[in-house]
């Protein structure tokens, strides 16, 4: 187990909470999530360069459409049904990194299933989250992308359906790198795509722990939009920068802009 150590706070006059830390007080269940705390990182600029969002949770509600899907698997093998507030809190890594340890061998079958019956509703359930629609506004001046562990396909239909193509220069879902977050591959693919270089002055912003992780392994800095109360709070998603809401993001863009 790590040592609990104390959070190094930055002195910042921006109106947001901003800060650095070295390891996390508490350890995550999975040591791979750990190792972007092993080194400090330079406090972040006052001014991104880029911005990139997580999708489920941050941009878009779309978690009665996962719950739907994922309780069609769970029928079919006689598992206990998810509430749409239990998928919020347990769905975190993309299918291809969850389904093998939850189905083993029928992981492929389940996947099919997944798959099948989230395609038949997904779009009529995605809508999205408070405050969204006006940070995207805000962003135009700055180059916009999304990285999710959402299945590429459908995340991008998703992005179409509520009318957001034209906000981002790349869109990255599950199996689109080599590796799905909290691993840094769909993050540097994004900028690629875009066109930018992986630094502090890129911000990925998420609602989790596993994407502030994800950030860090990036080399990017971790913005957190939202209190995280479904995933253990802001003191386990450790951000570098932390927003109330997306409401809150959207001032602060325009002020930059």
């Amino acid at each position: 187990m790590d040592p609990p150590f104390s959070p190094v706070n930055q002195p910042s006059t921006l109106p947001f909470h901003a800060r650095t830390r070295a390891v996390p007080r508490e350890p995550l269940p999975d040591p791979a999530l750990r190792r972007p705390y092993l080194r400090l990182m330079p406090p972040p600029p006052d001014r991104p360069a880029i911005l990139l969002y997580d999708w489920d949770n941050t941009l878009a509600d779309g978690w009665a459409g996962i719950a739907a899907a994922l309780n069609a698997v769970f029928a079919a093998f006689a598992m206990p049904l998810w509430t749409v507030a239990d998928t919020r809190a347990r769905v975190r890594v993309s299918l291809r990194d969850s389904f093998p340890a939850m189905f083993g061998a029928e992981w492929e079958h389940a996947r099919d299933i997944f798959y099948a019956a989230l395609a038949e509703q997904h779009l009529r359930h995605v809508a999205p989250m408070p405050g969204a629609t006006d940070a995207l506004a805000a962003g135009a001046p700055w180059p916009q992308g999304v990285v999710s562990n959402k299945a590429g396909r459908y995340l991008r239909a998703e992005v179409e359906h509520l009318g957001w193509s034209p906000h981002f220069g790349a869109v990255i879902g599950a199996g689109d790198a080599v590796a799905d977050k909290p691993d840094p591959a769909p993050i540097l693919l994004a900028l690629d795509r875009i066109g930018g270089e992986a630094d502090r002055s890129v911000w990925y912003l998420g609602d989790t722990a596993l994407d502030m992780h994800a950030a860090r392994a990036a080399g990017v800095t971790a913005v957190l939009v939202g209190d995280a109360a479904h995933d253990g709070g802001i003191d386990r998603a450790r951000p570098d920068i932390h927003f109330s809401t997306a409401f809150d993001l959207a001032v602060w863009l325009r002020a930059l802009a």
